[in-house]
């Protein structure tokens, strides 16, 4: 009787981990899109204020927002002014987050906004 004693349970970790696959998989997709949310998140940021610096000096805005987004970031949507308000000028980019792998789809747009004082060429009368 001793030598069935155990015998029940063979194979049963490559049953579970044969199981537990699928949940690992998908926890880590998960973690890797969180970290495509927080890179795009961080992009944006930073190609609004390149671009907020270049239209201070009216410098190309729209071509300083693009130098820092390339690849699966390139379809972001940049406002730039026209002119300044109230000595402020206001850049606006919308960056979209790419599915799993970049290139491979997008859902939705990362939103980031920055100003800078206009220091531009001004009129002398």
């Amino acid at each position: 009787m001793d030598g069935q004693r155990g015998r029940g349970d063979r194979g049963q970790v490559a049953v579970e981990f044969t199981g537990m696959v699928p949940v690992i998989l998908l926890t880590l997709a998960l973690l890797w899109q969180v970290v495509l949310v927080g890179y795009t998140f961080t992009l944006a940021g930073n190609a609004a204020d390149e671009a907020a610096r270049a239209a201070a000096v009216d410098g190309d805005c729209d071509g300083a927002a693009r130098r820092h987004l390339e690849g699966a970031w390139a379809g972001a949507v940049v406002h730039c002014p026209g002119a300044a308000s109230g000595g402020m000028v206001t850049v606006s980019v919308e960056v979209p987050v790419p599915v799993l792998f970049p290139g491979l789809g997008s859902f939705g747009a990362i939103p980031a906004t920055a100003g800078a004082v206009h220091e531009g060429s001004v009129a002398t009368p």
